[in-house]
């Protein structure tokens, strides 16, 4: 199963009041592992760089004066994401500024349906808990030191160990993590065997009906009238 984890950072909130995405970063799972394949763009916004802004993710306006606007690089992006499901800390955020990018390049928007809320799942399992992502990294004590400044690629590595968390770990199935399944049986059966070897084996019962018993049976077939069976 194949997932792409995803972030963003922005000039703002509000892509309908004027801001834009300044960066994007994915990262792809094959089922719920990553692969080592990403997607990291950086983006000319078309605008000045807010303090409030920059001040959260350092991207200024010298910086991202050179990068390629998101319309150059919307076909990558779609491409490097598929059809697959989107895994996103607060989906309605960075969907709403990817769609409007993707409408203003002449793209289709993407289904909101395709994302997965990692903030929705970490309330839903820890209700009343704080969901932020340094918060929900302390919880299950990922490594978060490099997080002095947001930055898209960062968050995204930082969500997906998340994600596979709230899941319920590394191991969420039922096979054993340190056996191949060729080996679990192997050592299964080692086991099995050892003990049938060491366990010490009873003589068989003695299960043949007394004399009186079979009189007894005997007498009461004869009470009965035409029983099939001596037919």
């Amino acid at each position: 199963m194949r997932e792409i984890v995803l972030d963003t950072e922005t000039t703002g909130f509000d892509p309908l009041t004027g801001d834009r995405l300044a960066e994007i970063g994915c990262i792809e799972l094959e089922n719920h592992i990553p692969t080592g394949r990403n997607f990291h763009r950086y983006i000319n916004p078309e605008r000045e760089m807010p303090d409030a802004a920059f001040r959260i993710h350092g991207l200024s306006t010298a910086f991202l004066a050179d990068k390629p606007k998101f319309a150059a690089l919307a076909d990558d992006f779609l491409a490097f994401i598929g059809e697959d499901p989107l895994v996103i800390h607060n989906a309605e955020f960075d969907m709403k500024f990817i769609n409007f990018e993707l409408e203003k390049a002449g793209k289709r928007a993407i289904p909101f349906q395709r994302a997965i809320d990692t903030v929705k799942m970490a309330r839903t399992k820890f209700p009343g808990s704080p969901a932020s992502l340094d918060a929900l990294c302390k919880r299950f004590n990922i490594d978060n030191s490099n997080r002095t400044l947001h930055g898209a690629l960062l968050d995204a590595q930082l969500l997906a160990d998340v994600y596979l968390e709230l899941l319920g770990g590394r191991q969420t199935g039922l096979t054993l993590a340190s056996e191949d399944a060729g080996t679990a049986d192997m050592n299964f059966a080692k086991r099995s065997t050892t003990a049938a070897g060491n366990r010490q084996v009873r003589p068989a019962r003695p299960n043949a009906p007394t004399e009186e018993e079979l009189a007894a049976h005997a007498a009461f077939i004869a009470k009965l009238k035409d029983p099939v069976w001596l037919q």
